[in-house]
Parts: structure tokens; sequence; C-alpha cells
């Protein structure tokens, strides 16, 4: 893990017990509040990804803007809002993904991008897989190709990170955490 790596993980905050009993929240707001890391965090995607040759970057509702608009903005690249079902106002196509208890849908306008465009799917973090699984379905069905996917943290324990590497997907993560 390198010294930035450990900076940024050691600024997110684990909350026991939230949203219920038994998980371990990963809240990333202290690392954003504090400049020099949200800095530190932005010049490691971009160092990452400076050259990689991508056309996009697909941010996740909501966090993942956080991240996708300043990295695609330093690269000089677009940046598509994958959003909630309902969120957009154009043309789109639809990914239906399954949560623990239900399911939900995302969403990108039809002419987010042409076909063969590299693009980086970005959220904050990666869990059960289900929302960058779909993420990176809506991008295939727009014929462009997922580059990478791409978040702040991974909870390996949740298997998310092994199902998009199943899937094909690479996948890079600032830090780890073990424990839900």
């Amino acid at each position: 893990m390198s010294a930035y790596s450990q900076e940024i993980r050691e600024a997110i905050r684990t909350v026991p017990n939230w949203p219920e009993p038994g998980v371990m929240f990963r809240d990333i707001m202290p690392l954003l509040q504090r400049r020099d890391i949200f800095r530190k965090l932005i010049d490691s995607f971009v160092h990452r990804y400076q050259n990689m040759q991508l056309d996009a970057v697909a941010a996740i509702d909501a966090r993942g803007f956080i991240l996708g608009a300043p990295l695609a903005y330093e690269l000089g690249l677009s940046l598509v809002p994958v959003r909630k079902k309902g969120k957009l106002p154009f043309d789109t196509v639809t990914q239906e993904y399954d949560l623990e208890y239900g399911s939900a849908s995302i969403e990108l306008h039809t002419d987010a991008f042409a076909a063969g465009d590299r693009v980086l799917v970005m959220d904050d973090l990666i869990a059960t897989g289900g929302t960058m699984l779909a993420a990176c379905e809506l991008v295939r069905q727009l014929q462009a190709e997922v580059v990478e996917v791409s978040a702040i943290i991974d909870l390996p324990d949740l298997g998310g990170s092994d199902k998009l590497r199943a899937a094909g997907f690479d996948v890079y993560a600032v830090c780890e955490f073990d424990g839900h």
C-alpha cells in the first residue's frame, strides 16, 4: 500500500452498526473534508489514469460524482453520470440489478458514449458489486468499452470485486477494509 493509500484509508471513518446492527459503515466524508487528503485522493486517480487513453468517466449516482467530476476535468475527459431510474430527462437505457432486499435500476442517456469509447466506471466503494456490474452493462449496451472499474474502497469480504473480475472487468481500489 502506498503512503497516499495509507493516508486516505486512515481518513475514512468507520461507523459501527449503521445503518443497521452488524454493519461497519465506511464513511468517506472526513476524507472529503480534509482538502489535503482529498487532493491526494484525486491525484492518485489522475496518476493512475493519465496514460490509459480514456474518453469518459462514467460516475455512479451519487458519491461517484464526487470523484468522477474532478478526475474527468483533470484528464480532459467527458463526465457521464450514471443515474438512478427516472432522473435523466432524455432517452435512456436502463439496467436493473439486485439489492440485498429487492432490486433497483440505473440509467444512462442513449447518447452518452460513441461506439468504441474507452470508459472508466467509478464509484466510492465496491461492496456486493451489483451497481458497478449494472453500470458496466449499460456502458456495453452503448457499445463502449469498460477499461476499468474504480473506487476509493473495496470491501472484498462482500465479494463484489471478485464478481466484477469474474465478469471480465479490471478492478482498482485505493484501499480495502475487511468486514462489513
